[in-house]
């Protein structure tokens, strides 16, 4: 347990960038522990995730927010909208860019409404530099910041965790001075039963390939501590169509039995307990049209 400071800071921080910037890895690196998940897929977050981290005064609100893309669908529009929600709302934001994709066309939009709205506080973070040659990452720099003058350039690999806590001195000296907003061994915001199926729904999108997992959601229908110490967990797995449950079900439920392997391993390192995840299978053809998934991930319906 920390002891609060005498003088205590505390502020929120938007990471925003393309997909697969590597933004849920800085959060959980930046927090020390898994809070959001990340696979390999581009548009894995949905939900807004707040990761709280403790650096000397300050209290730092790491807002993990959806990637910025052409969104297509409603639940797209949604994730977009949250994501710029954040930036407008936030003390400080970072823009955090693939440093092996370096300035596409997508991030150089990004940028550029970044310039029109002029968050107080603008950082830029190239990331995955252990890729990329050292030429290459000071080109991309200057290439961005005569885009937009950020107030300081950050170079990490999230992935290893270098370059973070250069990142967290840094924010810890500009957030306002104030009390802290979360108790002190809290390391994110985001419910049990929610985090549990954001846990699930990772190896969803690990084990299933294609654009199955986008038509898929995860929610936890049942939660009980037990006398023993252990949790079980009941989780419904929704998918659009039958021929999709099939799919995620497996030979005689062999994927479906290693996605709960897997989920549950996660939850036990996490929870730090026992725990018992039985997992089901329904189709439900029109949950990405439910006003409250949308309410459960933070997300507005009508955006």
């Amino acid at each position: 347990m920390t002891d609060t400071p005498s003088a205590p800071r505390c502020g929120f921080v938007a990471v925003l960038g393309a997909p697969n910037a590597g933004k849920s890895t800085l959060v959980n690196a930046a927090v020390g522990s898994k809070v959001s998940i990340v696979t390999h897929k581009v548009q894995t977050t949905r939900a807004r995730v707040r990761g709280i981290a403790l650096h000397g005064p300050a209290q730092i609100v790491f807002v993990d927010t959806p990637g910025i893309f052409a969104p297509k669908r409603r639940l797209d529009r949604a994730m977009v909208a949250a994501a710029w929600s954040e930036a407008q709302e936030a003390d400080a934001v970072m823009l955090l860019i693939d440093a092996e994709r370096g300035l596409r066309p997508d991030v150089e939009e990004i940028v550029a409404k970044l310039a029109a709205a002029r968050p107080k506080h603008l950082f830029l973070v190239l990331n995955k530099i252990d890729l990329v040659p050292r030429e290459t990452l000071l080109d991309l720099a200057a290439r961005a910041n005569a885009l937009l003058a950020f107030d300081r350039t950050f170079m990490i690999s999230a992935n290893k965790a270098d370059g973070v806590k250069t990142i967290l001195d840094t924010l810890a000296d500009l957030l306002p001075e104030g009390p802290w907003l979360f108790a002190e061994d809290q390391l994110s915001d985001m419910p049990n039963r929610l985090l549990a199926a954001e846990i699930t729904r990772e190896q969803v999108f690990l084990q299933l390939h294609q654009e199955l997992p986008y038509a898929i959601t995860v929610e936890t229908e049942k939660w009980e501590d037990r006398e023993d110490g252990s949790v079980k967990i009941d989780q419904t797995v929704y998918v659009q169509r039958d021929g999709q449950k099939s799919i995620v079900l497996g030979k005689g439920g062999s994927r479906i039995k290693a996605i709960g392997a897997a989920a549950r391993r996660q939850l036990e390192e996490l929870l730090e307990c026992p725990v018992h995840l039985f997992l089901f299978v329904k189709v439900r053809d029109n949950w990405l049209d439910d006003p409250e998934r949308y309410r459960d991930w933070g997300l507005d319906f009508n955006a």
